[in-house]
């Protein structure tokens, strides 16, 4: 139930509860991203110094992503259906963050294998109704693209951070499980304030006006389904980071040392853009999405064919690409369904679109070793044809913007 008219606090109170709120949740997430993406940076030298295979590092990497947005879609029905949001989104954060600290105690790479599944399966668990309750805070922030850009500049922070600590302790003392074990810190912090905002806004959706709600309750506005069309044609040709790095040690055109330098540009560019996309998408709607997703698909032959500047600016767009999408996707979201189906319909969309990435990064795999040329063309050729369908979205008359009122 929402409050009523008469009960409902003033505007600019509720307002700055909501500016808190994003801003706590923020928070979280930047002390999420600090410990997962920290020890994700170093997953790959650590299993291997366990005699892991190449096929074993990418069968548990494969396996811990399909994990990590296949599930989404069962716990954001579950939130849904049960009104149970907080409980499980902290449940979902207490696995990922006790998962990374105990790799300082794996003994071996099947175990530290469990763990890393366990991590993303954490994420997938809590990522779904964080985004619910986020979203209610929009109206009061002047609108979805703005909340969950602030959100995601916050999680990419963290994300640039991470890695950069990672490389610090391992220049200081070089044992992969002291620098797991650092990781304890940003988790415990991040635990901390999960249990804080738990406390300071135990029913998020008390900051949703009712008046401001899509008038297509109980079902999902048409725009939804094309626009999950577009973006799984996004995922299939958005490369993972590992296999940059992989063509960058191939080529010779980015020296080692500057991988990680790289790839904390990227979440650097990533953070920046969905603070700046975000409140563009909130003005210009889907507009915004089409020219961006036509300007993203020049990652691929920056990457792939050019020389150390041309795979840093190809670095960047990717980055600005990751931002973009993660921050654009719940607010195109949000007022295309329902507030008690949004958990679901996060669920659903990052689901399909992980699995599309999987599978997309998995077809690249295969083609790099035929032919640079042809991973560049199935990039370019799966981004673009997303244009298409978010052409559709805005052309069908559905709400088309990220702005709430």
């Amino acid at each position: 139930m929402f409050p009523s008219s008469k009960t409902r606090p003033p505007a600019a109170t509720q307002r700055g509860r909501a500016v808190r709120f994003v801003l706590l949740i923020g928070l979280l997430s930047f002390f999420s991203d600090m410990t997962h993406e920290g020890s994700r940076s170093i997953l790959g030298p650590f299993l291997g110094s366990m005699q892991a295979s190449a096929f074993a590092i990418g069968a548990i990497s494969g396996l811990g992503e399909c994990a990590g947005y296949g599930l989404r879609f069962f716990s954001g029905r579950f939130a849904d259906f049960s009104g149970k949001f907080w409980p499980i989104a902290i449940a979902g954060y207490v696995i990922q963050m006790a998962s990374v600290p105990a790799l300082a105690l794996a003994g071996s790479w099947q175990e530290a294998a469990v763990l890393i599944v366990l991590e993303r399966t954490g994420r997938a668990i809590r990522s779904p109704p964080r985004d619910a309750m986020l979203s209610r805070a929009a109206r009061h922030m002047g609108g979805y693209g703005w909340t969950f850009g602030v959100h995601e500049a916050c999680d990419q922070l963290g994300a640039m951070l991470g890695p950069l600590a990672m490389a610090g302790v391992l220049a200081h003392q070089a044992d992969y499980r002291h620098a797991f074990a650092v990781l304890a810190i940003p988790a415990a912090l991040n635990l901390a304030f999960l249990g804080l905002a738990r406390r300071l806004y135990p029913r998020p959706e008390e900051l949703e006006d009712p008046d401001g709600l899509p008038s297509h309750a109980g079902r999902y506005a048409p725009g939804y389904w094309p626009y999950l069309a577009g973006a799984c044609l996004i995922a299939s040709g958005f490369v993972d980071y590992p296999l940059l790095a992989y063509h960058f040690t191939r080529s010779g055109t980015v020296p080692l040392s500057w991988i990680p330098v790289f790839y904390a540009v990227a979440m650097a560019v990533s953070g920046a853009s969905s603070l700046l996309f975000g409140r563009l998408f909130d003005r210009y709607g889907f507009a915004v999405l089409i020219a961006l997703t036509i300007l993203s698909s020049l990652f691929a032959p920056l990457v792939f064919l050019g020389n150390f500047e041309a795979a840093l600016a190809g670095a960047a767009i990717w980055g600005m690409g990751m931002g973009v999408h993660e921050s654009i996707i719940p607010a195109a979201l949000s007022p295309m369904v329902p507030p008690n189906r949004r958990a679901g319909a996060f669920g659903l969309f990052t689901g399909a679109y992980g699995i599309f990435w999987f599978l997309g990064s998995a077809a690249v795999g295969l083609i790099y070793e035929q032919s640079v040329n042809a991973v560049i063309a199935f990039c370019v050729m799966t981004q673009l044809l997303a244009v298409p369908f978010f052409v559709f979205v805005t052309a069908a008359g559905g709400r088309s913007r990220g702005g709430t009122g």
